[in-house]
């Protein structure tokens, strides 16, 4: 059964604060710290935006595209993220009900770190390719959380995207997943904590780097390819400098991953990064284009993914929601204080 993504939608918000402004709070050189991690300004939810209004609007223009599946069909619901806003409550069930997937579905919250929103699409592709449902939607959004002056302040930002997983009218097939993982606790936060804790230095050499490349290798070996065999690549960005180093140890070019890398105009999407990655590159794809994909989540693993556009995306109803390239124009910038209210470090006493 040819199993792929059969439609998706993104939504990030529409507010910018740059790192400089970040430094000049804090006494630290924003535009050198920026310019090190290579983001240019990160996005900032609204005081009415959090994991669900995100999960919903990706989910609403992920539907808004395929006008012809009905949601009573949908069998699985299934969103990751390390913001839920409910400590005991699902994002899943709201985000089903507001695009009238209910009742008759399974739902869930998915966690993983940053690749929660990849662990969703495996678990609709067995799902799917078991015949226990017809489509299954995953999604990755996250309003991910830094502390104030923490290097993460600088990177940690809001988004996500939606993806219609099915074995119909399949617009992207995705040929092989495969996983990479062990317990590697390089970035964590304990039960009531508002802000991560994370390992430094020790997050990129044997969390991010060990974690993508072995499981980008692992691909290669499966499906006999090298770099060469794909038009685009998206890797996990918690900055650009991760995935730019990363896709040239593996040997891809810049043109490869300039569609998928986001990072340095929204920031990291926690677990919206790569799912909003790969939404940008199906925005430009072409049917027989080939994409591969590496997603990674702390504690630690990464999924990879082997897809290829199918000649569906001919038909495919793209304008029927916008795409990332639009949803990113126009952006309102905001200063320390406004930033710093609505992301809730200060609040008006009662």
């Amino acid at each position: 059964m040819e199993v792929g993504i059969v439609s998706y939608g993104a939504y990030v918000p529409r507010y910018r604060i740059k790192p400089e402004e970040i430094g000049r709070i804090w006494g630290v050189d924003g535009k050198a710290m920026g310019k090190g991690l290579m983001i240019n300004q990160k996005s900032v939810p609204s005081p009415d935006e959090d994991v669900v209004t995100i999960a919903t609007e990706a989910a609403r223009y992920m539907m808004a595209r395929v006008p012809q599946v009905d949601p009573d069909t949908i069998g699985a619901i299934y969103v990751g993220s390390e913001s839920h806003p409910y400590a005991v409550k699902p994002t899943s069930t709201i985000v089903a009900e507001s695009i009238e997937a209910t009742p008759a579905m399974t739902a869930a919250d998915m966690e993983f770190a940053c690749k929660a929103g990849t662990a969703g699409i495996q678990a609709c592709m067995g799902l799917v390719g078991s015949g226990m449902i017809r489509y299954g939607v995953a999604i990755g959004a996250d309003t991910s959380q830094g502390a104030p002056g923490d290097a993460l302040e600088y990177s940690a930002s809001a988004g996500g995207a939606a993806y219609l997983i099915g074995s119909e009218n399949v617009i992207a097939k995705i040929n092989k997943t495969l996983s990479f993982t062990t317990d590697t606790p390089d970035f964590w936060r304990r039960e009531g904590q508002p802000y991560p804790l994370h390992g430094g230095r020790f997050t990129g050499e044997p969390a991010y780097f060990r974690h993508i490349t072995s499981a980008a290798k692992m691909m290669f070996d499966a499906m006999g390819t090298t770099a060469a065999d794909y038009k685009y690549a998206v890797f996990h960005q918690p900055n650009g400098k991760f995935p730019t180093r990363v896709a040239k140890q593996l040997g891809f070019a810049p043109e490869q991953i300039e569609y998928g890398l986001l990072t340095p105009e929204i920031g990291n999407t926690y677990s919206g990064a790569v799912p909003l990655g790969l939404a940008n590159v199906l925005d430009h794809a072409q049917p027989g284009d080939r994409i591969f994909v590496t997603s990674y989540g702390s504690g630690a693993g990464s999924d990879a993914f082997d897809i290829t556009v199918t000649d569906a995306m001919k038909d495919f109803k793209r304008d029927n929601a916008p795409v990332l390239e639009k949803i990113l124009a126009n952006p309102v910038y905001v200063d320390y204080g406004i930033y710093a209210k609505f992301k809730g470090k200060i609040v008006m006493p009662e």
